[in-house]
């Protein structure tokens, strides 16, 4: 668990820089879409992190579960935000990487449904 919120508080960190990022350096580079779309990946981040927190310090959830819906989490941040931040900061065109936004996401409703699932299970 020590390792997975290593990975959450640096995940936090980099909303916090990215979200500053954004609002100073990027706000007069980048249109008023783009900037919300990169504003979009920063506040999917930084919700992710707040669960990955919840999930990674809940009792009830055993460590092979954290670890599954923590990977879930990471992997969606990265793929989800990741792919915002590239396509509005860093020029990508979205066409070459328009399958990575949704898969993305779809992880991050995995994560979620996993959660769903365990607290059922742990009535």
């Amino acid at each position: 668990m020590k390792k997975n919120l290593a990975i959450t508080s640096a995940l936090g960190a980099i909303a916090i820089i990215l979200g500053a990022f954004g609002a100073h350096a990027l706000k007069e580079k980048l249109g008023v879409d783009a900037l919300k779309s990169f504003e979009t990946g920063v506040r999917y981040q930084m919700y992710h992190v707040i669960v990955l927190l919840f999930v990674n310090t809940y009792i009830d959830f055993s460590s092979k579960t954290k670890n599954t819906i923590s990977w879930f989490f990471f992997i969606g941040i990265l793929f989800f935000s990741g792919s915002l931040y590239a396509i509005t900061a860093g020029g990508i065109d979205p066409k070459s990487i328009w399958f990575i936004t949704p898969f993305g996401g779809l992880l991050l409703i995995i994560g979620w449904v996993l959660m769903l699932f365990n607290f059922i299970k742990n009535k």
